[in-house]
């Protein structure tokens, strides 16, 4: 039963993160920005409240950073009724995952693509290693690319322009991204890894 909660719980916030640009682009130009902030407020509130009823204290600050961040945002759109705050939750979320990745590129630290590769291969060799750092990278510029075309989207374009983007075009440069990563990995190192 718990299983099957939380497959639950991960495809229904799937699903309100790919319709959340569309969900807001429909709030937009039917509402306005106070009415979404508040409908996105609703919404958010009770899934994090359920996703962290029984986090430790540890685990409870390392990831609460993102959420707090998203619903400082949804106040600054309530109490401004301005939409720049909607549209900036993306840039955001890229800005956050930018940090992340990047800060496990200094000296001494695990590169992210290499957690989740030795989650697969607990023992990579040099060259692997070297191939999870360059990926790492790549994801880190990525992020950068694909925060700022989002901000700049949502300050200089029509909301449909960044609807289209964020709800569809950054979804499939991501996949793209995992394509181009597994295609690299399988030709440098085989069927092994």
């Amino acid at each position: 039963m718990k299983r099957a909660l939380r497959v639950v719980g991960v495809v229904l916030n799937a699903i309100l993160v790919i319709a959340y640009p569309l969900a807001v682009f429909y709030g937009l130009t039917h509402f306005g920005a106070r009415a979404v902030s508040i409908m996105v407020l609703g919404l958010m509130v009770p899934g994090l409240a359920w996703r962290f009823r029984k986090a430790d204290r540890a685990t409870f600050w390392s990831v609460v950073r993102v959420p707090i961040a998203m619903l400082l945002l949804i106040f600054g759109g309530i109490a401004t009724d301005d939409r720049r705050f909607l549209l900036a939750l993306p840039v955001m979320i890229n800005a956050v995952l930018l940090v992340e990745f990047g800060s496990t590129l200094r000296a001494g630290a695990t590169p992210m693509i290499e957690r989740f590769a030795r989650l697969q291969e607990p023992e990579l060799d040099e060259p692997k290693q070297r191939h999870c750092r360059q990926w790492t990278w790549a994801w880190c510029t990525f992020f950068l690319l694909n925060g700022s075309t989002a901000a700049i989207l949502a300050l200089l374009a029509p909301v449909w322009w960044w609807t289209v983007y964020t709800g569809g075009i950054a979804y499939a440069l991501m996949g793209l991204m995992f394509a181009a990563e597994y295609v690299n990995r399988r030709v440098r190192f085989g069927r092994g890894r």
